[in-house]
């Protein structure tokens, strides 16, 4: 739910034909070859089991992996998906739970090819999930504006309704109350039985992510780098600065000591609970970091990366802790150094390529796009309501974007929701995509 530029023109997660290549992906990877690789896509979720030794990961290329921590190897792919895995959380029963972009939650007993069941009623992309301190709920959150809670003993859903923008973060209380953020800037604290009305607090910026402390406190992450923090209650707890981008994932620690926030520009900022201070920032390869998860130790932290790779830390002291996931993806920017409209779309290069010798992405290639109708790039699946859209690309059309929102510009976008308030940014943006698209 972050910084993507004309990423709204995709309707599938553009990476199906990396998903192929994972039929070829060996379930126990070699330490010789890179750690935790195997994705074919940018890692958009993470989960972690209780014993610390599996992990489970949903990406842009519509699959989920299920991985040994013990023997860095992918287990088991998880193929049900049509469109990329956008959440994933481990259930108290051993299971796991995948929701995508297509709307669906799948259940999943280790080790079984096809999902348990598959939930379904959502309306447009799942953006979050999690599950209650009991164990008996699965709630979900949704860019169709709705929260639901699932029983897993089966049986119907309950619809929270109220949020008027996408829902991007979902996370239970100790006391089974539920908390969702959106871009609307609010925070809802709903009643554990999901029954009456929420709490509403609204916060100076869109909303991308949630968290909840084992004492109840909530930590929002915001489009404006912020988090925020609030009571259990609702009230205003203090705030701190992540960095300049948006913050796109958060996680704290099962011991509630430390708070990680990852953002947009790649670096995932750690932050001491307590004190509100900003402990250290781990730089990786400059793409955005998607996920975040910390292990059962409170001290390594997990994190999942546009370059494909999930990558291990030391949350302690910032070390990278697998000198073989050290290593950065080249820079496609690097012809563009010192060129402020190339910093701004930086945020963008996980999903967009710029030339015409490279192929789309989760979004589709942007060679030539000035003077082309939207939805209409040959190659690529769009959405039928982006097809209907009455929009040529031009100069004005792409501030106009960034001006307003995708979601208030072109209607029915699965584009992360995301506005560039400079109208200087904003020309910068649109004078750089005319150089840089033209080759």
């Amino acid at each position: 739910m972050t910084a993507n530029v004309l990423g709204g023109e995709k309707r599938r997660s553009g990476f199906l034909a990396w998903a192929a290549l994972l039929v070829l992906l060996p379930l126990s990877i070699s330490n010789a070859f890179a750690q935790l690789r195997g994705h074919g896509g940018p890692v958009r979720a993470l989960a972690i089991w209780s014993d610390g030794e599996t992990a489970v990961s949903g990406s842009f290329d519509s699959t989920a992996i299920r991985w040994s921590l013990t023997r860095n190897a992918a287990v088991q792919v998880l193929r049900f998906h049509t469109d990329a895995v956008n959440a994933v959380v481990t259930l108290r029963d051993g299971r796991a739970a995948t929701a995508g972009a297509d709307g669906k939650i799948a259940i999943w007993s280790l080790g079984r090819a096809e999902p348990d069941s598959v939930l379904e009623g959502h309306t447009a992309p799942i953006a979050a999930l999690a599950v209650s301190p009991d164990g008996a709920t699965l709630g979900s959150a949704s860019w169709d504006q709705t929260l639901r809670l699932w029983p897993l003993a089966g049986g119907a859903p309950r619809v929270l309704t109220g949020h008027t923008q996408n829902v991007n973060g979902v996370a239970f209380a100790p006391d089974g109350a539920l908390v969702s953020v959106s871009y609307d800037h609010s925070v809802r604290i709903w009643p554990p039985s999901g029954e009456g009305a929420p709490s509403v607090v609204t916060m100076p910026s869109p909303l991308n992510a949630v968290a909840v402390s084992g004492d109840g406190e909530i930590a929002a992450a915001s489009a404006n780098g912020k988090i925020y923090f609030l009571t259990k209650a609702g009230a205003t707890a203090g705030e701190i600065e992540a960095g300049p981008k948006p913050l796109i994932s958060i996680a704290i620690s099962p011991d509630g000591a430390l708070v990680a926030a990852a953002s947009v520009g790649g670096a995932v900022a750690v932050i001491d609970r307590k004190t509100r201070a900003l402990m250290r920032t781990l730089v990786g390869p400059g793409l955005p970091v998607w996920s975040v998860a910390f292990m059962p130790d409170s001290r390594i932290l997990l994190t999942g990366g546009a370059d494909n790779i999930i990558r291990r830390w030391n949350a302690l002291t910032g070390d990278p802790i697998d000198p073989l996931l050290q290593e950065a993806a080249g820079d496609p920017l690097a012809a563009y150094a010192s060129d402020r409209g190339a910093e701004i779309f930086r945020a963008c290069v996980a999903c967009h390529t710029l030339g015409v010798e490279q192929s789309n992405r989760a979004g589709p290639t942007l060679a030539n796009l000035f003077g082309r109708r939207i939805a209409t790039l040959p190659g690529y699946n769009f959405s039928e309501a982006l097809k209907r859209l009455d929009i040529v690309w031009t100069p004005e059309t792409v501030s106009r974007l960034f001006e307003i929102g995708p979601a208030a510009y072109t209607p029915g976008t699965k584009m992360p929701e995301q506005r560039i308030g400079s109208e200087q940014d904003r020309a910068a943006l649109v004078q750089f995509l005319e150089r840089a698209t033209k080759k």
